[in-house]
């Protein structure tokens, strides 16, 4: 697979709590440069990076993150500034504590009232794999699938663990047609990068694409 194509399928990542306006647009500059699907950034920035790229890029930001114990309200208010400040895309955080409860009605029922939110916008509900069961992970399968968000995401990238090929292989065999995968964390290299792609999944978040890219480019002379 050829490096521009593995990179469109990135969401070009900066999530980091002490990022700086520099940060931020060092990482817009890489994603404009190689055409990455978005930039994946903190709603505080979501209204200067619009300012500053315009249609450029594509925006996506969190919600509820990295915990997911927001209040469902709470979190509905977040994705309607984001969207107002510019955001195509939204990864929320599911309230681990409901899926630990057994809870999957409520789980699915916030899912639903934030793709009301989001309307034509892009939906992904990170699940946060690393403190799940099986059953837990094939049960969110299900609400991702029944209340119509876009996509299921592993991880936020602040748990105990990030994407596995495993956890990828159990998706596809429990989400409804109309999900798609996005893989976070765990992606080391090029040739993760690829093996996840290859597998199913249509988004892979990392901060590193690029900068594999580079080390590659850089090898090869």
């Amino acid at each position: 697979m050829k490096p521009e194509e593995m990179l469109s399928h990135v969401d070009h990542t900066q999530l980091k709590a002490f990022c700086t306006w520099e940060d931020i647009k060092a990482l817009c500059d890489e994603a404009a440069e190689h055409q990455t699907a978005s930039v994946c950034i903190p709603p505080s920035y979501i209204a200067r990076v619009h300012d500053t790229y315009g249609d450029k890029i594509n925006i996506c930001t969190v919600v509820g993150f990295p915990l997911g114990y927001s209040v469902t309200e709470a979190k509905a208010l977040e994705v309607r500034k984001a969207l107002k400040d510019g955001a195509n895309e939204i990864d929320m955080v599911v309230n681990i504590g409901d899926v630990k409860n057994g809870d999957f009605d409520k789980v699915e029922s916030e899912i639903r009232i934030l793709k009301e939110e989001t309307g034509d916008k892009v939906l992904k509900v990170i699940i946060e794999t690393c403190y799940l069961t099986e059953e837990e992970k094939i049960a969110l399968c299900k609400a991702v699938t029944n209340a119509g968000a876009n996509y299921i995401k592993t991880s936020t990238g602040f748990g105990t663990a990030g994407a596995t090929m495993e956890d990828i292989l159990l998706f596809k065999k429990h989400i409804g047609p109309d999900v798609k995968m996005k893989a976070a964390g765990g992606v080391k290299n090029l040739d993760d990068l690829e093996a996840f792609i290859e597998a199913g999944c249509d988004r892979i978040g990392t901060s590193s694409a690029v900068a594999f890219l580079k080390n590659q480019e850089a090898d090869s002379y």
